[in-house]
């Protein structure tokens, strides 16, 4: 009963209007819910997670590097639009345009920022921490219609998009919804709610055992069509938990790998407190990269986040290590700071780092050269 919100209710008297919820839909009422969506709500204070901005200003440092780089690439265009997707209190697009005034003065000149935040009150946490830059910046709840020359940049967010669950039984292949028992919230089985499930698996997946169960993928695919769509010219660059299909649906994921976190504590009590957790499930990096070919973008490359950061650390002689300190303690915390953009048990191996480009054929990029 202590797992109870506002939204279960809300969610429970839908049921019995609707009938079952299929978790897509369970998923996307509890992160983007108007009024008690996890993700519609302030930030909360101290957070349920941790990601890479939280570290200090290295890890956007580093990226203002790659997309230097880009913008290079492309001929070095009057005008590069970084479009933040998922872009939360602004924290990291910040760290971007603070770094690039420092790193390269024709590159800031050029460098315009959009915002995307489907949350109204996480966008005015954004506008308040982006006004010293005036009207370089432009805050929206979605990617703009006409399309740019620029990157599309999404850090933690495809993870958070919903998610349908199927499990196989047999020869079949059953969904995963949520209903109720009485007040309470409840999973239960039924036939798939889109022939859209079995495609992606047999299109972007890999064949499930008897009892597995499994995440689909569809609104990620969403997503990557309207990044295309927002570029003329340019890059996507996806940082994110993930595997490649073979992987993520392979032998060492059953389960699946739906998590939630509650309290900076991760837990597979998915239905519990609806609106109050954090949902996340692994990003299919094999369905992104086929579907962006069918988009018309090239995966240039696909790598840990240790890689990419090192590589692009390396490339600039380490030098934003220094950059980032003004005395003993500043050195020490950036240093720090990389440790844990690296470490193989943290964040360096378990975020993968995916870029696609569009009508960018033979750009260099930095943080995809070997080590």
């Amino acid at each position: 009963m202590g797992s109870r919100t506002p939204l279960t209710d809300i969610l429970v008297e839908r049921i019995r209007r609707e009938g079952p919820l299929t978790f897509a839909a369970f998923m996307e009422a509890c992160l983007y819910h108007p009024e008690h969506g996890y993700y519609t709500r302030p930030a909360p204070a101290g957070g349920d997670y941790f990601t890479s901005p939280d570290t200090g200003s290295l890890f956007g440092r580093l990226l203002a590097r790659q997309l230097r780089e880009m913008w290079e690439a492309l001929g070095q265009p009057r005008t590069f639009t970084l479009m933040e997707c998922g872009a939360g209190g602004g924290r990291l697009t910040a760290q971007i345009l603070n770094a690039a005034v420092e790193q390269a003065h024709l590159f800031a000149l050029a460098l315009r920022a959009v915002v995307v935040e489907t949350s109204p009150s996480r966008r005015e946490q954004a506008r308040a921490a982006l006004a010293e830059f005036g009207d370089q910046v432009e805050l929206a709840n979605r990617l703009p219609s006409l399309p740019a020359n620029g990157c599309v940049l999404s850090n933690e967010l495809l993870d958070a998009l919903p998610v349908h669950r199927v499990v196989q039984r047999g020869e079949r292949l059953r969904e995963i919804y949520v209903g109720a028992r009485g007040d309470e919230l409840a999973e239960t089985e039924g036939e798939l709610s889109s022939r859209a499930l079995a495609a992606y698996l047999r299109k972007y997946g890999a064949p499930l055992e008897d009892g597995q169960i499994a995440e689909v993928h569809l609104a990620a695919l969403d997503w990557l069509s309207g990044a295309a769509a927002a570029l003329d010219r340019g890059f996507i660059l996806t940082i994110d938990y993930g595997y490649k299909a073979r992987e993520l649906y392979g032998p060492a994921n059953q389960r699946g790998t739906l998590m939630a976190y509650r309290q900076h504590r991760a837990h597979e009590d998915w239905l519990g407190w609806p609106g109050e957790q954090d949902l996340t499930a692994h990003v299919n990096f094999t369905a992104l990269e086929e579907r962006g070919r069918e988009l018309g973008l090239e995966p240039l490359g696909l790598r840990d986040q240790a890689g990419f950061l090192l590589a692009l650390a390396r490339a600039a002689g380490f030098s934003d290590l220094d950059a980032a300190a003004t005395g003993e303690r500043e050195n020490m915390a950036a240093r720090l700071s990389l440790r844990q953009l690296i470490h193989p048990e943290g964040m360096g191996e378990s975020f993968k780092v995916l870029i696609q480009g569009k009508r960018a054929a033979g750009a260099r990029l930095s943080g995809l050269d070997p080590l």
